[in-house]
């Protein structure tokens, strides 16, 4: 029996759709005009989010990825519409998010002739993706896509591109789908191997002071629960990176609080005493690690990744197991025999007390009129019931949203971390919101972040996406301006910012809003926000001066915090 003949792009799409896509996120043009006239009728079954600028694509599919689990998939056009996802195919690449983009291209016949638009896209993307593939027969569609999402999806994942000819997407096919599940040479499960896992067990049943690292890697396997068996059983405490966070609730009783520069004083301080470090999913990023020279040198360490190219790649560990966390864990927790440190956890509570009294309490309740972040942003988790997702952008907004939002459930918490790209968090949260419609988001963004992709607002008012922004307004670049003050001698170099009525723009954009200017409008305006059906703006006005504290300064050993500006933890 004959296969049927149809053309490139509905196999495009139907290979889309036979993946499982729900959504698209993308912008129209000449190259990839073929597969938009077939997406038209299937308008039905997969469903396209028309953003203002490509970037805002990819940023849109990575929040959708990240809180659905699922992979994210953009279309774009060829030449500009291409180089514009080069930032967003960055910072997934950086931060292991599945993405499929599409991009249209020339003629096959035109290729490297400077054709109008045509960009060198596989060329310019293969340093940022985990594959990047051309198109030029519409008899490879079905196959590379089918191929795209395995790669994308599995292992430690990332994002792929498809960069299509234009008359691969108008050529005849006979179409057949079959999904990938094998490529030769590529092991996205290894086996976990017995003799690692032993030599870790046997390194945690002997730890006095042992301590887990968790990051990403937890959530991307799923293995949240398997994370608090093991604390729970062995009694220890953990710690968890940036994009870690809500990998275990916040009001866990062995949770200690996120690690790294802005991270709290008790994890990291713990980090260079412990006498085991088990880390989990996490790449001993610098600004977790400070100086390498300095980091826990006293302890032994596990290291368990999917990636074997992060073992030993910063720190050097004493075993490593490869293999998907969850697996890794379910195969250790046997092996794991059940321990109480006692004394090793009543050893935090000295750090932690010096960090409410000389850090929490002053940012969370000031004795000052001008607002902090940190004060806005735990009322806002508070008034959730401490259970929405919290969207970032990047910036003082990121991180003390971050160390003062509260997380009761995985997935929760949606930011650049590796590229940290300001202008992510506004489309990732509309893609937050689509992958997670029943749950509120909440968007925490600087003046200056929001800016830079503001005009996916009007994104949010085409598809009535519901998401509830605080621009954290301090008339600044506020994380540049805090090292220039620490660092720089003061000397505010390009960083004040001459802001809009950020409430007029959302305005016109048919989006409510207020301005809040002081502490005692911000209890009813956070309220008025939540209660609001669809999105809603709070143009908070905070301290210009406001700092986010504690501080390792770059390149520092970890237990070189400072507490403010004029404080050590000593």
């Amino acid at each position: 029996m004959a296969k049927e003949k149809i053309s490139g792009a509905e196999a495009l799409i139907r290979s889309l759709i036979a993946e499982q896509t729900e959504y698209i996120f993308g912008y129209p043009g000449g190259a990839i005009m073929p597969v938009f006239d077939v997406l038209y009728d299937y308008r039905d079954r997969i469903n396209h989010i028309l953003v203002r600028h490509e970037q805002g694509a990819t940023h849109a599919a990575q929040g959708y990825a990240r809180v659905s689990g699922k992979t994210g998939v953009v279309m774009v056009t060829s030449g500009p519409a291409a180089t514009n996802i080069i930032t967003g195919l960055s910072d997934a690449m950086m931060d292991s998010t599945p993405l499929i983009v599409i991009t249209g291209q020339v003629g096959s016949s035109l290729l490297g002739s400077d054709a109008f638009q045509e960009t060198d896209v596989v060329g310019i993307t293969q340093p940022v993706t985990k594959w990047s593939y051309q198109i030029r027969h519409s008899s490879e569609i079905a196959w590379a896509v089918a191929r795209a999402f395995y790669i994308a999806g599995t292992g430690r994942p990332g994002p792929v591109v498809l960069d299509i000819a234009k008359d691969a997407q108008t050529g005849l096919t006979e179409y057949e789908y079959q999904p990938c599940q094998f490529i030769r040479s590529y092991n996205p499960y290894p086996t976990v191997k017995a003799d690692e896992i032993e030599a870790a067990a046997r390194l945690i049943n002997q730890a006095r002071k042992p301590f887990i690292l968790a990051g990403q890697g937890v959530l991307i396997a799923n293995a949240e629960e398997e994370l608090v068996r093991l604390a729970e059983k062995a009694d220890i405490p953990v710690g968890c990176t940036l994009l870690g966070l809500s990998a275990i609730p916040t009001d866990h009783p062995l949770y200690k609080g996120m690690l790294g520069m802005h991270g709290s004083v008790a994890s990291n301080i713990k980090t260079n005493e412990c006498d085991l470090l088990i880390a989990i999913g996490m790449r001993f990023d610098d600004r977790v690690t400070g100086d390498i020279t300095q980091y826990a040198r006293q302890a032994r360490i596990i290291h368990i990744d999917i990636d074997p190219a992060e073992f030993n790649k910063n720190v050097k560990c004493d075993v490593s197991v490869l293999g998907d966390a969850r697996a890794v864990l379910q195969a250790l927790l046997p092996k794991v025999e059940p321990a109480r440190h006692t004394k090793w956890l009543e050893s935090f509570a000295s750090c932690e007390e010096v960090e409410r009294i000389k850090v929490i309490e002053p940012e969370i309740h000031p004795q000052k009129p001008l607002m902090n972040m940190g004060e806005v942003a735990r009322k806002v988790s508070e008034a959730t019931g401490n259970d929405s997702i919290l969207v970032t952008d990047v910036g003082q907004n990121q991180m003390l949203s971050a160390r003062y939002y509260r997380f009761k459930r995985p997935r929760s918490l949606v930011t650049s971390g590796g590229l940290g790209t300001m202008g992510f968090g506004l489309p990732a949260a509309i893609g937050a919101k689509i992958g997670a419609p029943d749950r509120t988001v909440c968007f925490f963004t600087g003046d200056g972040g929001i800016q830079m992709t503001i005009q996916e607002l009007g994104t949010i008012m085409q598809y009535g996406i519901d998401v509830k922004i605080i621009i954290l307004n301090n008339n600044f670049l506020g994380m540049v301006r805090q090292w220039q003050a620490l660092f720089f001698n003061h000397r505010y170099s390009e960083t004040p910012m001459l802001n809009p009525d950020f409430t007029m723009v959302a305005a016109a954009y048919g989006i409510d809003g207020e301005r809040v200017a002081t502490r005692e409008e911000l209890d009813g305006a956070i309220e008025r926000m939540l209660a609001h059906r669809g999105s809603y703006l709070l143009d908070v006005q905070i301290d210009p001066d406001g700092m986010v504290f504690p501080m390792t300064p770059a390149g520092a050993c970890v237990t070189h915090i400072m507490l403010n500006a004029t404080e050590k933890y000593e």
